[in-house]
């Protein structure tokens, strides 16, 4: 049997690493450096963006990662076992930021002049990736459009205003 043979044969792993938040980049580099200073094969470190302080890692063994990643600071350590590719697929796939807003979503305006308002969307344009909102805080509604990316859900479910009854002189003979 070759050497390309038997490394087709070879099975590799997934595994979590715990880093500390914000610094998964500079443990990913020293991960990098370190194996290739080594000559340990990792095959890929991913580093995703929606779940802080972690990183994975692919090996073909979990004592390859523990050697590699041995002493390197911001490492809070490896998590016992493996990580499906399944649990990995929303990580890998970018998505959108308009396909998680809704309207009558309460949201905080990250750039722009209105910096650090809350508003209520009130239309999303999705081929253009712009939301038009209302700010909370002002005390005329005035619409304001600006794009997806300028404003982040805060997780404030809107009060859902019931509409008042009409009072009619029928209702009190």
């Amino acid at each position: 049997m070759s050497e390309t043979e038997e490394e087709t044969l070879i099975q590799t792993r997934i595994f979590a690493i715990r880093t500390t938040i914000g610094q998964e980049q500079n443990v990913a580099r020293l991960i990098e450096a370190r194996s290739n200073s080594k000559k340990i094969d990792l095959k890929a470190i991913l580093i995703p963006d929606q779940l802080k302080g972690y990183i994975f890692v692919e090996a073909a063994h979990p004592q390859l990662v523990d050697e590699v990643i041995g002493g390197i600071s911001h490492i809070r350590g490896r998590i016992a076992g493996t990580v499906g590719l399944t649990d990995l697929e929303t990580h890998l796939v970018p998505k959108s930021v308009i396909e998680t807003l809704n309207i009558g979503m309460i949201v905080e305006i990250i750039s722009g002049p209105f910096k650090g308002s809350k508003a209520k969307i009130t239309a999303i344009q999705a081929g253009r990736q712009e939301v038009t909102v209302e700010l909370l805080d002002s005390g005329m509604p005035i619409p304001i459009v600006t794009h997806a990316d300028h404003v982040k859900p805060t997780g404030i479910q809107p009060l859902i205003e019931e509409p008042e009854e009409k009072v009619t002189r029928e209702d009190f003979l």
